[in-house]
């Protein structure tokens, strides 16, 4: 991978994850040229631990230009490549990570197995479970400014509609200010990615007792 940097913050969320109870399934980074980006993709096995979640994807997102500005900002890093590149180097960003957090509910265990005479009866009885979800996550995540929205696919057979993929999905953000060494940026990484797991199992727990399934 081109981006040192963030290398080596993969290698500390690798090193972190690895102290903790989590069941991850898939870790592996990506890097696209023709965009300028790099990535991390996470995927953590729920369907041990839950009722009606299957797993969770945590997407980290880079590129050229973020990982220049923080080489500017940290001391040591006056040797890192990229700061050769004007073009990257007279670009005013904020280097931060997005972080895009996916719950994938198991879709036969979230909505009844057939209708009732009413085409839309499963669609509108997960709809129920997910108003209630949605409620108690936009409160658990007030106080972090973070943007939270379902994302549902739709088929339909011989008793009508039904849901063939549920995700609730959440966008989070690492900003990079006031760290002055590429330590800084560990320690930093490390206290926001505690908070990142916190968060997510908080709304794991609160995504699984939420769902009810009512009888057709």
């Amino acid at each position: 991978m081109q981006y040192p940097i963030f290398q080596s913050v993969v290698n500390k969320i690798n090193g972190s994850l690895n102290k903790r109870n989590i069941n991850v399934v898939k870790f592996k980074t990506w890097e696209e040229a023709k965009i300028n980006a790099a990535g991390l993709e996470i995927v953590i096995d729920l369907k041990d631990s839950t009722n009606h979640l299957t797993h969770l994807s945590i997407n980290f997102d880079w590129d050229s230009f973020r990982e220049a500005a923080l080489a500017n900002e940290l001391n040591g890093t006056d040797g890192h490549p990229m700061l050769k590149n004007k073009q990257l180097t007279e670009v005013n960003v904020v280097p931060s990570i997005d972080i895009e957090l996916v719950w994938h509910f198991d879709v036969d265990r979230c909505q009844p197995q057939a209708g009732n005479n009413d085409d839309n009866y499963r669609i509108q009885m997960a709809s129920e479970w997910m108003d209630r979800a949605s409620k108690k996550v936009n409160e658990l995540l007030i106080s972090d400014d973070i943007i939270t929205r379902w994302h549902i696919e739709i088929d339909g057979d011989q008793y009508g509609k039904y849901l063939t993929a549920i995700n609730l999905l959440s966008y989070f953000q690492f900003t990079f200010d006031e760290v002055d060494s590429l330590n800084e940026v560990h320690e930093h990484v490390g206290r926001k990615l505690a908070h990142l797991l916190y968060k997510a199992n908080r709304i794991i727990k609160i995504a699984d007792e939420s769902v009810v399934v009512h009888a057709a």
